[in-house]
């Protein structure tokens, strides 16, 4: 039998804690989509859940810290993306992942795909600041390559229009927005590199929504731009929209506009070369913090698989789980106890002097009811035999042989007289009747 102390033997915390490590440490950051089942948020401020597709599901934890960033109430049936880390639940041997965001699919699907395009084609250095081409500083013609009805071309059209009217202007009509627009913009980019008519070129549209947006996000049109021998400048939405054309571009403008004052000439040449300087400063400092930013996630995350927090986080949800089960443990218990309390009460109230005096008296009046049935019974028998008795003494009594007719004779001292030897002359006898009686001397 092998020894208890040989390390390769397990004992179950440890294998647990081990496997946890493993899980944590080997897998790293995810992305996961699901559906929101048995969702929970008990009064620590923790969230528990389960995310499932069709043919599986995985339970899930989401901490206070985490859940507060979460910009809607998380509902059964709805569907999420998450980042997220693997880990175990060492108590019960529980795999499980813990939520770190979460967002609606779809918003959510959107943004990550940008994050990891992004950080894909950084990694293959093309949004190096090397690789930029530098602007010409009195260009001879400019491209636009934008939708022929959209605001974006009438806004480039009105500052060119105002600051060099001059300036020839080349317009590559393109879709800006839909399933099928990337590849258009790509074609558009291509097409005028293959003419190279132009000194540069403006890609970009008016604002919008991200999914508005997106085309500027596919990898292809960002491959079309790094690969563009015309210098080109990126003018997609508002300022605050950023695109993934926008770290590719040769120069990004924050509107179509502003693209169009980058390339079009005005009284103050030093003005453009300071905007074009500081538009690149400006694009040189994105893409340093594109990689601070990138390299931090990867040092917070190393720095976040030996946090205690994590600790503290796997306690807490072991305590809402132990608060839970206390709490269903008291229930049970004083389910139990009310129960026996009515059990008690029951067996006393059987018990109670009362009941028993109710029953008693119950009982005194069946009896006496009882008793006065055959009292009843008896004096009815009585009676019955008493007339019968009547009537046969009454068939044999002498009155009724009187009452047909018939009559007795008696002396004086009462003695009936059968015959007539029992007389002499002169004395006296009665004879009785039916009714009354006659006084009579013998002759």
């Amino acid at each position: 039998m092998p020894s208890l102390t040989n390390p390769n033997i397990y004992t179950v915390s440890r294998l647990n804690a081990e496997v946890r490590l493993l899980l944590e440490n080997e897998m790293g950051i995810v992305w996961l989509i699901g559906e929101i089942s048995n969702f929970s948020a008990p009064v620590s401020g923790h969230w528990y859940l389960t995310l499932k597709d069709s043919r599986a599901q995985v339970k899930c934890a989401m901490f206070k810290g985490n859940n507060h960033s979460v910009s809607f109430k998380p509902q059964n049936g709805q569907q999420v993306l998450v980042k997220a880390r693997l880990s175990l639940y060492e108590p019960r041997g529980d795999y499980q992942i813990i939520i770190e965001s979460m967002q609606p699919e779809g918003d959510g699907r959107l943004q990550q795909e940008f994050e990891q395009l992004k950080m894909r084609l950084a990694a293959e250095g093309l949004f190096a600041q090397s690789l930029k081409k530098t602007l010409p500083e009195h260009p001879r013609c400019v491209g636009v390559i934008t939708s022929k009805t959209g605001a974006a071309l009438h806004d480039i059209l009105q500052v060119l229009k105002r600051r060099d009217p001059s300036l020839p202007i080349i317009i590559y009509p393109t879709i800006v927005q839909g399933s099928e627009a990337a590849i258009s913009i790509a074609q558009a980019i291509g097409c005028a590199n293959s003419r190279a008519e132009c000194d540069v070129l403006i890609v970009g549209r008016g604002g919008g929504s991200l999914e508005d947006l997106w085309c500027f996000n596919h990898e292809i049109v960002a491959r079309t731009i790094a690969a563009s021998q015309i210098p080109i400048i990126s003018a997609v939405g508002h300022e605050v929209d950023v695109t993934i054309a926008d770290f590719v571009a040769d120069m990004r403008a924050p509107t179509p506009s502003a693209a169009a004052e980058l390339v079009s000439r005005d009284n103050s040449n030093k003005k453009q070369s300071f905007n074009q300087k500081q538009h690149q400063l400006t694009n040189s400092i994105r893409y340093y913090f594109a990689q601070q930013k990138n390299q931090l996630q990867q040092l917070q995350h190393r720095l976040d698989k030996q946090h205690p927090a994590h600790r503290l986080q796997r306690q807490r949800q072991q305590l809402d789980e132990l608060t839970l089960q206390l709490t269903q443990a008291m229930q049970r218990r004083l389910m139990l106890l009310a129960k026996g309390v009515s059990q008690q009460q029951h067996r006393l109230q059987l018990r109670s002097p009362e009941k028993q005096l109710s029953a008693q008296k119950h009982q005194l009046m069946m009896s006496q009811h009882q008793l006065c049935k055959a009292m009843e019974r008896q004096l009815l028998d009585a009676q019955h035999r008493y007339a019968r008795l009547v009537d046969k003494l009454h068939t044999v009594s002498p009155l009724a042989t009187l009452s047909r007719g018939y009559s007795i004779t008696q002396n004086e001292h009462g003695e009936v007289i059968h015959t007539k030897d029992q007389v002499q002359s002169g004395e006296v006898i009665v004879t009785r009747l039916a009714q009354g009686d006659i006084r009579s001397t013998v002759n």
